[in-house]
């Protein structure tokens, strides 16, 4: 076990010296963080829309369901993951247990509902606002859903954001299905984990100065985003 002041300056040390296992680990983090990003944002963005805009039989048990969902734990998450990839289970012939992709998938699952059900709620505010501009116009409604979508473009990507912060902060799911397999599938959170458990503090504080900084970061641009959200609409 370190000495507390030492693994701090030895933490210090690694992150301003670009450590090569340190750089391995931060990008390997984001790229998997932003890859489940943008596929959770095709998928979960135009489900966000079209329950904003349509109303249909069974919308209302949708909504539950979307809301439900946010609160997945990411665990039960891994676990399903993990049954369907493994070598018994049904997709187990495509090798996609620990690894990135795998990874990946998880997140996907993790973070798709609580962007479709932010992204509902902003553009569902917003068509109530143009509702009667919309019938006036006599717009399609996949003309409604493009000019609600790029309307709110800003709050949108302060709902990608904060899905970001939750896939990139990530532990249970990911290390149930990517293993923590050291240069494949180690990512910052797990990488925290295991560093901290066998005693080597110093690469573990490293890690929790950049996902801190990352996170302060993202906090950063969303109130950012915010202001110019706020600046536009009262323009």
């Amino acid at each position: 076990m370190q000495d507390l002041g030492e693994a701090f300056s030895l933490a210090f040390g690694l992150v301003l010296a670009g450590d090569g296992d340190l750089m391995e680990i931060i990008l390997l983090s984001l790229q998997v963080s932003l890859t489940a990003i943008a596929i959770a944002a095709l998928l979960a963005l135009p489900l966000g829309a079209l329950l904003a805009v349509a109303r249909f039989p069974g919308r209302g048990a949708i909504l539950v369901l979307v809301n439900a969902l946010m609160g997945l734990p990411p665990v039960v998450v891994g676990l399903v993951v993990y049954v369907f990839l493994s070598r018994a289970g049904p997709l187990g012939w495509m090798g996609l247990l620990y690894t990135p992709t795998a990874m990946i998938i998880a997140q996907v699952i993790l973070v798709a509902p609580i962007i479709a059900a932010l992204s509902r709620q902003v553009l569902e505010d917003l068509h109530g606002e143009y509702a009667e501009q919309f019938q006036s116009l006599c717009l399609r409604r996949h003309q409604i859903i493009g000019a609600l979508l790029w309307d709110g473009r800003y709050s949108l990507l302060t709902v990608l954001l904060a899905g970001f912060g939750r896939a990139v902060a990530e532990v249970g799911a990911v290390i149930i299905v990517g293993g923590n397999i050291d240069h494949l599938t180690r990512v910052m959170t797990t990488a925290i984990a295991l560093e901290t458990s066998k005693g080597d503090l110093a690469l573990a504080l490293a890690l929790g100065i950049v996902l801190l900084a990352i996170a302060l970061t993202v906090n950063g641009l969303v109130m950012a985003l915010r202001a110019t959200a706020y600046r536009n609409a009262y323009a």
